[in-house]
């Protein structure tokens, strides 16, 4: 269950419209390619320092979300 609606945002003028983390131009996208690069929370973290670890959280949980809604 998506839980975190105030760390996801959507603004069609921002990043083509995709979800991005808290307004900035980190997309969920982004977070996720890292992830399945192989980084951990603490190296993503580390890469993207305006990033929180909820933020991570948030960015799976949206995912999980959004592949559940296609099906």
């Amino acid at each position: 269950m998506f839980d975190h609606p105030d760390r996801i945002t959507v603004n069609p003028k921002q990043c083509g419209g995709r979800p991005c983390i808290r307004g900035l131009r980190i997309r969920v996208s982004d977070v996720l390619d890292l992830l399945a690069a192989g980084l951990d929370a603490g190296k993503i973290i580390e890469e993207l320092p305006d990033l929180e670890p909820e933020d991570i959280k948030a960015a799976v949980s949206y995912a999980a979300r959004e592949i559940v809604e296609i099906r």
